[in-house]
């Protein structure tokens, strides 16, 4: 049982095959070493052990706050969901913003851990510090807008004031291995196939009715000079000035044109760095301009909603009619992002922006990773061009968007061939039809808008993630385009393995905490200890943090290699590595490979790993202990012996 500031010491574990709620308090060294949200819940899967299957009823899925969740500290609205990924078999943690994880926090809980398989569908409600599970028979294989618009009208309270619910679509309940969560209707944990576990167990939702219950500071005067520090960097920053920076003006998507120019935005497949590389090479209008965020706040913004504590607005809510195969489809939703813009646009052949639009809604409302499903597309695009298809009754053309739109809804509910061959993912896609070349995926997981021949970290950082290709985990454009904390040549490799590292232990701490790594844009170590300890009444230093950090990201790492990853599985798709892959740039990537290998030997250095293996000394130097349920012994995770 924890005494720190910031936590209410509750826990749910909802059997869900018995139909029995049982509550629990947080373990004070838990809650030291690991902090909350993603730290502790990757603790608390890995105490389930590394063997079960991610779609059976042992796989433990965890939604889980942190201490400074739902607090006045800047961005701090996220929660983790937690879980052993369906899509790459890997530990997996998917976060989203908005309401929902302060919400939960204010409801008097900390976290909810969820095992077994319900008979029938059910969804469950969370109030006053209770779970209670009721039916969901009646809204199984809805969409979820529709979901949301029921719950909200069943649970006595008001959806965007007091009531927030975290729903899967068709792609969770018909387990699409990147079926994903939405919460408040458009905002995702969209990576790694949370919401196909959650479907596994018959959970359709999760709605959380707000309390009272903030957190205080244990330390006020330190958390008050956190927060005020951080603040005002915030407020100071290019990036993050709220009505003033580019995140706040144009949401995510101000990358588009960022990333354009850099010549670093994969498109067709990877198969070019940009938008004019395709043009130069294969001639059309494809423009990444089309899809930026400064055109659509130019053209189709409508609103810029906020979450918790957040004075940036990311979101960029926007609305768009389109005529869809003689029929106008009118769609209003948020939000206009990046990542989901480069999948769904020109990385599968075309710069449609309304069309754009109608997909992310899609994809949201039917419950699958758009960043997955647009990757998705475009391999089997490729894959088409090159006859990969043919057993196949329909191919798949580049920018056919009216045929792109209707396939979301076809690979949620897996209706045909092509659809049903989509949803396994790419391993599963590759595997299939021997198309592994097609690939984008890091341990199963496909690449997002960053091209690693052009900023040569987000190379080592795909890698090197523990949940798949991940911009997320290191986020190195950060320094490579934007200078923060300092300026890093995108196209030189060298120390690129090291600020990754570094990287993925500060990402691992506000990740626990939870908040926004948008924070990270402004805000350094400094403002995270004196946050974190005076919430908490600790007194850890800025090395003892981010010792903490280092301690999360290996435990993820020991779990793969019990789960029988290690160093080979952090590769590369062939065509940013291999010679013979390269493709003429339009610029300053012309050229240009990723080399990894020698970043990989950096990072490992830089780790104390073995080839991508954790030997039983870091576990030790790290305090990391072996839980129960593994059924492993140190010698079994140990590095391979010397030559």
């Amino acid at each position: 049982m924890t005494e720190l500031g910031g936590y209410h010491d509750r826990v749910a574990r909802v059997d869900l095959s018995a139909e029995e709620v049982q509550y629990e308090g947080i373990d004070d060294e838990d809650a030291k070493k690991y902090i909350g949200a993603r730290g502790l819940g990757v603790k608390y899967v890995f105490e389930q052990g590394p063997d079960v299957d991610p779609l059976g009823p042992d796989n433990l899925l965890a939604f889980m706050t942190g201490p400074l969740t739902g607090t006045q500290t800047v961005m701090s609205g996220r929660i983790a969901v937690v879980t052993k990924s369906p899509l790459t078999g890997t530990v997996t943690d998917s976060h989203h913003g908005g309401w929902s994880g302060a919400r939960l926090k204010w409801s008097g809980m900390d976290g909810l851990l969820f095992t077994g398989k319900s008979e029938h569908p059910v969804y469950a409600v969370v109030e006053d510090g209770e779970v209670e599970l009721r039916d969901a028979s009646h809204i199984w294989g809805w969409g979820i807008h529709d979901t949301i618009d029921e719950l909200e009208n069943e649970v006595d309270g008001q959806l965007g004031k007091n009531l927030s619910v975290m729903a899967i679509g068709p792609g969770g309940e018909n387990e699409v291995r990147f079926g994903c969560i939405v919460n408040e209707d458009d905002r995702a944990s969209g990576r790694g196939g949370t919401g196909a576990v959650m479907g596994s167990k018959n959970l359709k939702a999760v709605v959380v009715k707000s309390g009272t219950r903030m957190p205080k500071p244990a330390e006020p005067e330190t958390f008050k000079q956190g927060y005020q520090q951080a603040m005002e960097l915030i407020r100071e920053s290019e990036v993050t000035a709220p009505n003033e920076g580019g995140l706040s003006l144009y949401g995510t998507n101000v990358l588009m044109n960022a990333g354009e120019e850099l010549d670093g935005l994969p498109t067709k497949n990877g198969k070019y760095t940009s938008t004019g590389a395709m043009r130069d090479a294969e001639g059309g209008s494809i423009d990444a301009e089309e899809v930026s965020g400064e055109n659509v706040r130019e053209n189709i913004l409508v609103d810029e909603p906020t979450c918790h504590s957040c004075p940036v607005a990311c979101k960029k809510e926007v609305e768009v009619s389109i005529m869809h195969k003689g029929e106008e489809m009118n769609v209003r939703g948020e939000s206009y992002e990046y990542e989901s813009a480069y999948a769904l646009g020109p990385n599968s052949g075309h710069t449609e922006r309304d069309e754009i639009a109608v997909m992310i809604d899609r994809c949201n409302d039917m419950g699958v990773d758009t960043i997955e499903m647009g990757n998705m597309m475009a391999m089997a695009m490729e894959m088409s061009e090159e006859g990969k298809l043919d057993s196949l009754d329909e191919q798949l053309d580049w920018g056919d968007t009216e045929r792109m739109i209707d396939l979301i809804d076809e690979v949620a509910n897996r209706e045909g061939e092509l659809a049903d061959a989509l949803a396994e993912g790419a391993n599963g896609l590759a595997e299939r039809f021997d198309a592994h070349e097609n690939s984008l995926a890091v341990k199963g997981q496909t690449i997002p808008a960053y091209d690693p021949r052009c900023m040569k970290g987000m190379g080592i950082g795909y890698a090197t993630s523990n949940r798949g290709a991940c911009h997320l985990r290191a986020y190195t454009p950060s320094a490579e385009i934007l200078g923060i904390p300092e300026k890093h040549d995108p196209y030189q490799w060298e120390g690129k393995g090291e600020l990754a590292a570094l990287f993925q232990d500060m990402h691992a701490i506000s990740d626990s905490f939870d908040i926004c790594k948008f924070n990270a844009f402004a805000e350094g170590i400094e403002e995270y200890v004196l946050q974190y300890n005076g919430m908490t009444g600790l007194d850890v230093t800025e090395d003892e943090l981010l010792e903490t950090g280092d301690r999360i990201y290996t435990l993820e790492r020991y779990y793969n290699n019990l789960a029988g990853f290690d160093g080979s599985d952090d590769s590369l798709p062939g065509r940013f590595v291999e010679g013979d892959e390269a493709v003429p740039g339009q610029g300053a990537s012309e050229g240009q490979l990723c080399e990894l290998d020698e970043m990989k030997e950096e990072y490992y250095a830089r780790r104390k790993w073995v080839d991508g293996v954790v030997p039983d000394e870091r576990l030790d130097e790290l305090g990391i202990d072996l839980g129960p349920g593994t059924g492993v012994s140190r010698g079994d995770s140990a590095a391979p012996a010397d030559d």
